[in-house]
């Protein structure tokens, strides 16, 4: 067992005891020993008392990770348990009828601070965000592979909160017997080809399968704009749904490019001018001024706000794009509108869109709240764990 050793201030021992697996740099009052970037470390009150055993980081503000609350050792059967408890769940959870890519491992949630890992088909792909699981990745990666049976294994650790964490940026295979890196992946009837290479995050928003079931709902024979549309997750959903026409902008051509791919894929019909590559602030604002309207608009951005001091600009972002939404909507129409900022909380991304509506001389109603799939499992001990947010809006004027 480590002999390194955390003593915490006396008034920061609360969220430790309630299960919270953070402890930022300000909680400690002492460290014994020289703990290595990611090494475990146990973590006692101010008295002594045991508290919780975690990863230790030399840079990020959040200096340890906590994997237990209970004395035990973290080795290969603590990573070995929580790796089946999570596959269990999940095996419990998806009907592979329905779809056959899903997140397999939800970081904090499912008991490894920092670990993602989804499937596609046959196919994982790993991203190890913290020093913690770095230390750990190989030892991880075999375990995933005999727990799984899969054949593949991807890193995809070329995301900037490693920087935070003081680790390189890095991707490539870890296991390969089958050389393609273009996955076919599928939700219900419809298809999508993913690459695990390039695509952001891990190739795929996962994480809105059921938002993207939920749309079909609104949008039969309605004219319909999805923005920040990546390769295509609500445009299909919407073409499923028998929409009347349905637009799709994203900065990224490649992005494009693999939703009119996916479009051809399901057999899907889209003329060539419903995809546009620009970028999304500065086209709503150009259909603005030529009076272009829509009866359902989606607003998917990306992150805004990867850290609580972006908030404040990401919240005028957010407002933006909402305000711009908003005067594009038809009296009726409805707005699935998103952030992905785990700095922006439920309360403040509903402020914002309402001030957005105040702003622009709208009356609109929510009439349903959204959050990431199951999973994608939010820890009660761990809100910070929702960090997909959305609202289903209608503009009553």
């Amino acid at each position: 067992m480590t002999g390194k050793k955390a003593y915490l201030r006396h008034d920061k021992e609360k969220s430790v005891k309630n299960g919270h697996p953070w402890l930022f740099l300000s909680a400690i009052d002492r460290i014994e020993g020289d703990p290595e970037n990611g090494e475990i470390i146990s973590v006692f009150s101010s008295k002594g008392e045991f508290l919780s055993r975690g990863a230790y980081s030399h840079n990020s503000n959040i200096r340890i990770r906590n994997y237990t609350r209970i004395d035990e050792p973290i080795d290969e059967s603590f990573y070995r348990r929580q790796l089946e408890n999570a596959i269990s769940f999940r095996n419990n959870l998806i009907c592979l009828n329905d779809t056959n890519a899903f997140r397999l491992f939800h970081g904090e949630s499912d008991g490894i601070p920092g670990l993602i890992v989804d499937r596609y088909d046959n196919t994982l792909v790993m991203q190890p965000l913290t020093a913690g699981v770095e230390r750990e990745k190989k030892l991880i990666s075999e375990l995933l592979m005999e727990l799984t049976g899969y054949r593949n294994l991807f890193e995809r650790s070329d995301v900037d909160v490693r920087a935070l964490e003081g680790l390189e940026q890095h991707k490539g295979w870890i296991f390969q017997q089958d050389k393609q890196s273009s996955i076919e992946i599928r939700e219900g009837s419809i298809k999508y080809l993913v690459d695990v290479e390039n695509g952001q995050k891990t190739g795929f928003y996962l994480d809105q399968r059921a938002n993207r079931a939920r749309l079909l709902d609104f949008v039969k024979g309605k004219k319909v704009l999805n923005c920040f549309c990546f390769t295509g997750g609500f445009t299909l959903s919407a073409l499923k749904a028998d929409c009347s026409e349905v637009w799709s902008v994203d900065i990224s051509g490649e992005a494009i490019t693999q939703a009119k791919a996916n479009a051809d894929l399901n057999g899907f019909f889209v003329p060539e001018k419903n995809w546009i590559v620009a970028d999304v602030f500065t086209y709503l604002r150009g259909l603005r001024d030529r009076g272009e309207s829509f009866d359902v608009i989606v607003l998917d951005p990306p992150k805004f706000a990867p850290t609580i001091n972006q908030v404040p600009q990401a919240a005028r972002g957010y407002k933006d794009i909402n305000l711009l939404a908003f005067k594009l909507l038809k009296p009726g129409g409805t707005l699935f509108t998103f952030s992905c900022s785990g700095g922006v909380d439920i309360p403040l991304f509903q402020k914002i869109v309402s001030d957005a509506a105040l702003d622009g001389h709208v009356n609109a109603s929510i009439i349903g709240s959204m959050c990431q799939d199951s999973d994608h499992p939010i820890a009660l001990t761990f809100p910070e764990s929702r960090y997909l947010k959305g609202l289903i809006c209608v503009k009553r004027n």
